[in-house]
């Protein structure tokens, strides 16, 4: 085990926190120093314990403000092997207790440090309970934070947008095509804001080629993939633009598995709704049912939009969510195609789910052997 003592910090920087609707927390600024001393986005919270570095770098959460709800982050530090995407994306960070040191022997670098390399605000020493609870009574909404003065503040709260009706999946897709994985199968990835530990779980049964979110079905079919997966991503499925149409032209041409943002598109793309969660789902102890087997799975899940459950016909519901019933995943065996609102890979979460990329394996084998 390597240990390090106490991490060095700038002098304590008095930082507020003010919501959309003019609640107040009083904190001390962590991280980067960024322009006026402002950071806004959506407030939303996360319930893991642990994994502060795969969630902080996972590009679903951009546009919004991830808030800690266990007190006590940054105590393993960072390390390059676990980030899920090149830089973060979301607006910054709410902890209680930001850790003065950090001891693991896979460490590379104090989580302060890391924020202030990726030009990250956070801060920190605030009420996460009471925040949490108040995000879980009113829902999710508009926030700024920083160093600037109050009455600042308060009009960047005022005047940030939120994630609704925002294509925020446009500003974290890959602006070129590229490959990974060395699996027997050929996919197509639609990169809506995919992690690298999806990539590390689908690199295993297939040749992985990763496209652009507005890479026309037709361009994806001329690949000849033995399967398209459609990644997650941030924000809401109906402002992705052109995404649904394009899965729509894919179903029935081949084998399609969607998670999380995927998940929702293709759900659009099968003729359902999409609908806002008050407060979403952050974390990784989240009860998933699979109705196929009756079996309860302990899941991963980031999301804030969901498949409407009425608003599907002729598709088979296969997962529910056991906190609130909402639906967790869907199923169309005559177009070949599923998908699952929580997240299979984990990342950071348990592996309970993690058998579906094989069934994803399987749906393509069998096509396979039925065009053959």
């Amino acid at each position: 085990m390597t240990t390090t003592g106490p991490t060095p910090r700038p002098s304590v920087r008095a930082a507020v926190l003010v919501l959309a609707d003019g609640t107040l927390f009083e904190g001390e600024a962590i991280g980067a120093d960024v322009p006026d001393g402002v950071s806004s986005g959506e407030v939303v919270f996360n319930t893991a314990l642990t994994g502060y570095q795969e969630i902080l770098s996972d590009p679903s959460y951009a546009g919004q403000i991830i808030t800690f709800t266990y007190p006590h982050i940054g105590n393993y530090g960072v390390t390059e092997a676990d980030g899920e995407a090149v830089t973060p994306h979301c607006r910054g960070v709410v902890v209680r207790d930001l850790a003065r040191r950090h001891s693991n022997w896979r460490s590379d670098a104090h989580l302060d440090g890391w924020l202030r390399s990726h030009g990250l605000a956070g801060i920190a020493g605030v009420d996460t309970r009471r925040l949490t609870r108040h995000i879980r009574d009113a829902g999710a909404m508009p926030g700024a934070f920083g160093t600037a003065d109050e009455a600042t503040l308060r009009a960047a709260a005022a005047a940030e947008p939120g994630t609704d009706g925002v294509d925020l999946v446009a500003t974290v897709t890959t602006t070129e095509p590229y490959t990974v994985g060395t699996g027997p199968h050929r996919v197509v990835a639609y990169d809506f804001g995919i992690k690298r530990t999806i990539l590390r779980h689908l690199g295993r049964i297939a040749t992985v080629e990763v496209v652009p979110a507005s890479t026309p079905a037709a361009d994806v079919l001329a690949r000849r993939p033995d399967g398209v997966f459609l990644s997650n991503g941030p924000g809401d499925p109906a402002a992705v633009s052109g995404a649904v149409d394009n899965v729509r032209d894919l179903l029935g041409e081949v084998p399609v598995f969607g998670i999380c943002l995927g998940h929702q598109i293709l759900g659009a793309a099968l003729g359902g709704a999409t609908t806002k969660l008050p407060f979403g789902h952050h974390g990784g102890n989240h009860p998933v049912r699979d109705l196929t087997t009756g079996a309860v799975e302990i899941t991963s899940q980031n999301h804030n939009f969901v498949v409407d459950q009425g608003s599907l016909e002729g598709v088979e519901v296969t997962h529910v969510n056991l906190n609130d019933g909402t639906i967790e995943g869907l199923s169309s065996e005559r177009l070949r195609a599923f998908g699952v609102q929580h997240h299979p890979e984990a990342g950071p979460g348990p592996h309970d789910a993690a058998h579906l990329f094989d069934r994803f394996a399987e749906l393509m084998e069998g096509s396979a052997r039925a065009a053959s």
